[in-house]
């Protein structure tokens, strides 16, 4: 028995085991019995022989006075065999559109749902190889039609996520804001019929949607609304990958706001739930995070909170703490060397290739700083050189330290030199001490004369 006949026993809970048999009973028995070998005889030749498997089970179909659950479960596999073995969708469509009809009476409710959710998982699941999208659509279609006919509503909206999921991945853009709108009329309509929870967590799920697709189409406005609007939901109990995809999401548009600890935030929420749902994209994720917090410029650790340890020593995360060790270091030729080592777990992916020119900015920012305390006057030729950049690119880190205030000097174009004004700094020091000794001289001289004048009125 494989897991179609196993799901179909689950949903038979039904049936009623205390009758007796009668004569027309042992007769009706006889006949099950021999449509029952048909089908599985069928269904031992869908690997090597699958156009004969399809002849039987149509004929088991074909035999039926009535719509029966052997029907069904032939129409199922025949649907099965003909979108995934046989790269036949629609006729594939054709077999399921008939399988829609036995959901009426055929076959238990909780049957019916499984096996619909099966197919359409693997419908919009790319198994199939390349499958037009009009073919893609009707599927979802029928279903809904079959769906509004039965009332079930709740079917009717997991189906229409599913739909809105396949839009997503296909970038089918126009389709997929067509139907957030429908979902979202479904889920206001529902609103006082419904329980709230159930209804808050439907709408979390219509806007993990929703952000994907303002992020991929870089609308950052439309992706900040939304996504604020999903942090207001509060009656939800939302599946945790979706609060996974939600802050992710939240996490990239911080950073394209250049707002590193709100990002380092949302990443981290998001590993966090990702991880509970025991999705691989907590990865990729934890690589955001890691990011997002080098740019922050924290000596903290990303990988000494609880969570994010147990990963610390992962093969694809061992350059990312590789990277974090270089630039809690100073290093910058080792973190460049980082990068060039594991281009595929770091550069491969377009989000973190983004920043990374600002972190390497920030790194060798830092490392400059340290390089240029000691010496009141350097060549940029040498600066470039221990940067291993060009002198145009020292030449602006440092007038933006100049201007800043980290850097006290000037850079001689003529020369092509800088030229660090350690006496400046100095005077610089002591005004400020002579500065903070005379405010304080002249509160002590305050407190003084209102005390002699408050005696003398006393």
């Amino acid at each position: 028995m494989d897991d179609d006949d196993a799901d179909y026993m689950q949903g038979s809970d039904d049936e009623d085991y205390g009758f007796e048999y009668s004569d027309n009973d042992e007769a009706d028995d006889s006949g099950s019995a021999d449509v029952e070998n048909m089908y599985y005889t069928a269904k031992s030749k869908k690997e090597d022989d699958p156009e004969q498997a399809l002849k039987e089970f149509k004929a088991i179909v074909d035999q039926e006075t009535e719509k029966g659950d052997w029907g069904f479960k032939a129409l199922k596999q025949s649907t099965k065999l003909l979108f995934l073995q046989l790269h036949r969708p629609a006729d594939a469509l054709k077999t399921y559109m008939q399988l829609l009809t036995y959901t009426k009476s055929a076959v238990t409710r909780n049957y019916s749902e499984k096996t619909i959710n099966g197919i359409l998982d693997y419908v919009g699941g790319g198994k199939s190889g390349p499958v037009e999208v009009e073919v893609l659509e009707r599927f979802y279609q029928v279903t809904n039609e079959a769906l509004k006919e039965a009332r079930n509503e709740r079917l009717s909206v997991k189906t229409n996520l599913k739909l809105a999921k396949l839009w997503l991945d296909r970038k089918e853009y126009g389709r997929l804001s067509k139907l957030i709108q429908e979902l979202h009329a479904t889920t206001k309509a529902a609103m006082d019929s419904e329980d709230q929870s159930q209804r808050g967590t439907q709408l979390l799920e219509i806007y993990a949607l929703e952000i994907q697709m303002h992020n991929e189409m870089r609308n950052v406005k439309k992706l900040k609304e939304i996504y604020n609007a999903a942090n207001n939901v509060r009656s939800a109990i939302p599946h945790p990958r979706i609060m996974g995809v939600i802050k992710e999401c939240g996490g990239k548009m911080w950073m394209g706001e250049r707002r590193w600890n709100r990002a380092s935030e949302d990443f981290f929420e998001s590993f966090r739930n990702y991880d509970e749902a025991g999705s691989q994209q907590r990865i990729q994720v934890l690589k955001y995070l890691v990011l997002a917090n080098m740019l922050t410029g924290s000596e903290v650790n990303p990988f000494d909170s609880q969570e994010t340890k147990p990963y610390k020593n992962d093969s694809q995360i061992k350059a990312m703490t590789d990277l974090v060790d270089a630039y809690q270091r100073r290093e910058v030729h080792s973190a460049e060397k980082i990068l060039r080592d594991n281009r595929s777990t770091i550069m491969d992916d377009a989000f973190i290739r983004s920043y990374i020119g600002e972190l390497l900015k920030s790194l060798r920012t830092q490392y400059l700083i340290d390089l240029i305390k000691p010496y009141t006057r350097l060549e940029l030729s040498f600066l470039a050189k221990q940067l291993n950049v060009e002198i145009a690119d020292v030449e602006e880190l440092l007038i933006g330290l100049i201007l800043e205030g980290k850097v006290d000097g000037r850079i001689d174009q003529v020369g092509m030199r800088l030229e660090l004004d350690r006496t400046q700094a100095l005077e610089k020091k002591r005004y400020a001490a002579l500065q903070s000794w005379t405010e304080a001289l002249e509160g002590v001289h305050a407190a003084a004369v209102a005390k002699v004048a408050w005696a003398k009125y006393s």
